[in-house]
């Protein structure tokens, strides 16, 4: 299994850094990646077991299902059921931790998958990448800045 894994400080009380990346459906709010996003059967975004399916700006589809979710932990996991990203068994997690220093909040997510060799190191990036510009969006959205397309 390859690992990745995305630490960040988002200059932004916890409270309102989760308002923004605990909704599931809203990416394309705070991610430069993604252009779409939609969750499936009408169900709401914080129900566990929706499934949002997006595309990203150069054409990317992902279907992800929300495997859980909690308000008090500030926290969340998923798993891909579908993609074009050529991962397997993908499962992903995001946490929140406030920082009492200056009020802003310590993000951390990672994701375990399969991944074929020839792949590794273009799915490691882009993986990377899209952690770390969600953690960027969110503190951009925080502060009514727009997010980088």
């Amino acid at each position: 299994m390859a690992r990745v894994y995305v630490s960040a400080i988002i200059d932004a009380p916890i409270e309102a850094a989760w308002a923004v990346l605990r909704d599931f459906n809203a990416l394309p709010r705070y991610h430069r990646f993604f252009a779409t996003s939609e969750i499936e059967d009408g169900l709401p975004s914080d129900r566990i077991g929706c499934v949002r399916n997006f595309h990203s700006h150069d054409g990317g589809h992902i279907r992800e299902k929300l495997l859980t979710l909690s308000d008090r932990e500030y926290r969340c996991c998923y798993e891909i059921l579908e993609a074009t990203l050529p991962v397997e068994n993908y499962v992903a997690e995001m946490t929140l931790r406030p920082v009492t220093e200056g009020n802003r909040t310590f993000g951390e997510w990672w994701a375990e998958y399969e991944v074929s060799d020839e792949n590794a190191t273009e799915v490691h990036r882009t993986v990377t990448d899209t952690f770390r510009f969600a953690f960027e969006g969110a503190g951009d959205v925080v502060h009514g800045r727009a997010v980088q397309r």
